[in-house]
């Protein structure tokens, strides 16, 4: 029983950890493209960029060879070793899995995340990132980290 719990909690650490990964592609995109109108330099950064070019590109490529996300796996046999049938654990999970998962056909998926990452893709060509620095080469004043 006590065992229970900590798989329960552990699978709502992860269901969160999930829902930031999914706030980070689809707000990451809205940031650079308000930021490259606004002019923010943060959105030029070369680190954030890449990593929210491969965090779509991950999604996209489970999309098309049918690939259950690996998070939602281990969150699934985290809730079935806790005894959770499905989303019966905590408030913040039934939310977060609300917003998180929903019905629709596996292609539907996959054309949605590739119109996403087809976005991601034009982003680089509207508001493209700075060139990433070599070592020894400081940024120039004003850039953020």
């Amino acid at each position: 029983m006590i065992g229970s719990v900590y798989y329960r909690i552990a699978a709502d650490l992860l269901l969160a950890v999930h829902t930031s990964f999914v706030l980070f592609v689809i707000l990451g995109l809205v940031l650079i493209l308000v930021g490259g109108v606004r002019g923010w330099p943060w959105v030029r950064n070369p680190w954030f960029r890449l990593s929210h070019l491969i965090a779509i590109g991950v999604v996209v490529v489970q999309a098309w060879i049918g690939v259950i996300c690996p998070l939602t796996t281990l969150e699934m046999a985290l809730r079935s070793r806790a005894g959770d049938a499905v989303y019966s654990g905590s408030f913040i999970a039934q939310w977060m899995e609300t917003l998180l998962y929903y019905e629709a056909p596996l292609w539907a998926f996959a054309i949605c995340y590739t119109a996403f990452g087809l976005l991601v893709v034009a982003s680089w060509i509207t508001v493209p990132p700075r060139p990433l620095a070599r070592r020894g080469q400081a940024n120039r004043p004003g850039d953020a980290a």
